[in-house]
């Protein structure tokens, strides 16, 4: 019976690292060992119904829920890798044409980001529409044979019910709670936004669209402020908490600049704990810094976990909202005042105008986190996944910017994950909460804090995110602190 047990983990184990490393290689703009259609070759014998009947029959409890699902995951993917590739054949040739230039759907990001005009973002905008009602049918295609294949297959009533299940979560008590968040913080928000845009734009609010959200949140107008060599500082700083990046063989950066790599940041966990790579595509400006601080939360999490935990602890995790909480606590480390001022050097008006637009920033991405997950619980409750009218409606009404119907496919986030990002944003909050508590205002220059972290990534990810708190008496997961943050920072 064991020895079955561990050929099913060691086998998904494989997958895993299978998926990943193919994943990676493309990412960097390399040939993968393994071509994606020839990710599940060999295992056509495993990926099927009798072996997950297997699954349920010899594994119980949480081994039983992890492995299932990490079944489930490669058995879908294999159904929908034809389609996929279909769809991302068509989606790596669409481009948007701006004053002769061609944009890739890839490079939309970076390219809003840099400094265009707003008149620019808007003819992006009118180019945009056309390609995302052309490559529709394909979306769809993809995500009406996946409900097929979890309604058949595998007896889910819905695809809500299939992410409770592999999740845990009662994602219908979620969508409440997201609307009190929207309604606490909207005049909050909306106040502050409207003086952010006029003085960025001249232009009201309600004139912007998605695209120059994108512009904004960049906040590349403050770069000129960014010390040289603050990215090399910022991981020197990292030895105060008894950290030395370059002493950490098992974690592997890439995050120069190159044209062949993706420019979307990623951390890759090859096998926690490892083999762990962290890849960005550096653009310059405080975006860099950020971003880098955001993967090596994940990174530095998976790599201080303890090897001795079993494979479902440490590598068949179904929910990352607690790696989401160590992201977001490093990442806002620093744009926080007392790193601006006490570390990087910068005075104390530069270090509080700096703070003051990051967590407006802060806010209007977790009201665009809310409010996705809103839009999408409802098109998944209702089954009407071609209709993109709702999600436009429900994500002007929150986050004031225009977004185009057209493109809410494009948008979409699977298994509900911007309900990963809110969850790990209130525990961010938490986290800093009990590190203040413990170690003074100023936690972040603390060695102690580096041992308590470590403490906590130990861990691994052999508990869920409310498990986590529960044991490591951090309180519960509520959005106390972070609406007290935004009060403080708005009010």
């Amino acid at each position: 019976m064991l020895k079955e047990q561990l050929t099913f983990i060691e086998t998904l184990k494989t997958l895993n690292q299978r998926r990943t490393a193919s994943a990676l290689a493309m990412w960097k703009g390399e040939a993968p060992a393994v071509e994606p259609y020839d990710l599940y070759a060999g295992f056509d014998a495993f990926l099927t119904l009798p072996t997950l009947e297997r699954i349920d029959r010899e594994l119980h409890g949480k081994a039983r829920q992890r492995v299932r699902h990490a079944f489930v995951d490669h058995y879908l993917q294999q159904v929908l890798l034809p389609h996929e590739t279909e769809m991302q054949t068509w989606m790596r040739g669409a481009a948007a044409v701006v004053n002769d230039e061609r944009i890739y759907f890839r490079n939309i990001i970076q390219w809003c980001q840099q400094s265009r005009s707003h008149a620019d973002r808007e003819r992006l905008q009118q180019e945009t529409g056309p390609l995302c009602k052309f490559m529709k049918p394909f979306a769809l295609n993809y995500w009406e044979i996946l409900l097929e294949e979890l309604d058949k297959e595998f007896g889910f009533a819905s695809y809500i019910d299939y992410c409770r299940e592999k999740k845990g979560y009662d994602y219908a008590i979620f969508v409440p709670l997201m609307e009190k968040m929207l309604e606490e913080t909207r005049d909050l928000y909306f106040k502050a936004m409207q003086t952010w845009t006029k003085a960025r734009f001249n232009l009201p609010l309600e004139r912007l669209n998605r695209f120059d959200s994108i512009n904004l949140f960049g906040m590349h107008n403050l770069d000129p402020w960014l010390p040289q060599g603050a990215m090399e500082q910022s991981m020197a700083f990292l030895d105060v908490w008894g950290i030395h990046l370059k002493t950490l063989d098992n974690l592997h950066m890439d995050i120069q600049k190159d044209a062949h790599k993706s420019d979307q940041a990623m951390t890759f966990l090859l096998q926690v704990p490892d083999e762990v790579h962290v890849v960005m595509n550096a653009v310059g400006g405080w975006i860099d810094l950020e971003t880098l601080w955001h993967e090596l939360g994940h990174g530095l999490s998976a790599v201080f976990t303890s090897s001795r935990l079993s494979t479902i602890d440490r590598e068949l995790a179904t929910s990352y909202s607690l790696s989401e909480s160590y992201a977001f606590l490093l990442q806002n480390i620093t744009l926080s005042e007392p790193f601006l001022k006490d570390f990087l050097n910068l005075s104390g008006d530069q270090s509080r105008e700096l703070n003051y637009y990051k967590s407006l920033r802060d806010l209007a991405a977790f009201r665009r986190y809310a409010a996705k997950f809103i839009a999408e619980y409802r098109m998944f409750d209702s089954r009407h996944l071609a209709d993109g009218e709702p999600y436009a409606d429900i994500m002007a009404r929150h986050t004031g910017f225009y977004h185009q119907p057209e493109s809410h496919l494009f948008d979409l986030v699977p298994e509900f994950y911007c309900l990963d990002y809110v969850l790990g944003w209130m525990g961010e909050a938490a986290m800093e909460d009990h590190l203040k508590g413990r170690f003074g205002p100023q936690w972040v220059f603390q060695p102690e804090t580096g041992d308590l972290l470590k403490r906590w990534w130990f861990q691994g990810n052999q508990l869920d995110i409310m498990e986590f708190f529960k044991k490591n008496d951090l309180g519960p997961l509520v959005p106390d602190l972070l609406l007290k943050r935004w009060e403080k920072a708005f009010s």
